[in-house]
């Protein structure tokens, strides 16, 4: 096989450990709110212990992507494919983390009631998973516009955010236990808007890798 055969190779298999890991970051957010939702210890103990495995293939993807540098030497697009497969792999290790951050609050939550049932947040995160889905195709893809329309989505979650916090506010009293887990659902809250941003930042890296151009998607 020569050279650039070899290369060729190497990014197949570098984006299938994209998406593999991608797949893994979708389900570590889909357990931690279904946690959530049921206050269900055990689902997010088991979230919070697959993070080493996440973190692994971070390594494992960064040592790939410096080694096709080192042996490969490659052109300037060829660089941009293997920097941004860099950067995506980045993004979602910080996605798993705010997974984790969503379970380690259900086991400080553990041994209470919900003020209500959760219906927007698990909305709100399906979004999120969209839109992570649709990030790593316009990467395999090699799809501008699929990247671009992830601002739109982004909007979406920006959106409930806002409407979540202001509910949760209102719903504050005197009551301190109240008021605790309403302090630790707006934390909720906030770690799947920052999912999203991440989500962006992945679209704007692609967008960025195809035309050479940056584009703020997140606005």
């Amino acid at each position: 096989m020569d050279n650039r055969s070899l290369f060729h190779q190497s990014v197949a298999d570098l984006q299938s450990q994209l998406l593999n890991m991608g797949s893994e970051v979708q389900q570590s957010i889909r357990q931690a709110v279904d946690a959530l939702a049921r206050l269900d210890v055990e689902l997010a103990k088991k979230t919070i212990a697959h993070d080493d495995a996440i973190d692994q293939t971070l390594l494992n993807i960064e040592e790939v992507c410096v080694r096709l540098i080192a042996r490969q030497q490659p052109m300037a697009s060829d660089l941009r494919i293997i920097q941004t497969a860099r950067k995506i792999a980045t993004d979602l290790e910080r996605i798993a983390d705010h997974a984790v951050d969503i379970a380690k609050i259900v086991l400080r939550l553990a041994d209470e009631q919900l003020v209500k049932p959760l219906v927007t947040i698990p909305q709100m995160a399906q979004i999120t998973i969209d839109m992570l889905h649709d990030s790593l195709n316009s990467y395999t893809q090699r799809d501008v516009n699929l990247a671009a329309s992830l601002a739109e989505k982004e909007e979406q979650v920006d959106r409930l955010y806002a409407e979540l916090l202001q509910e949760l506010i209102l719903m504050m009293g005197s009551d301190y236990a109240r008021n605790r887990q309403l302090s630790h659902l707006s934390f909720v809250v906030h770690y799947l808007e920052r999912v999203a941003d991440h989500v962006t930042n992945i679209g704007e890296d692609v967008i960025y890798m195809l035309t050479g151009k940056r584009k703020d998607l997140n606005i």
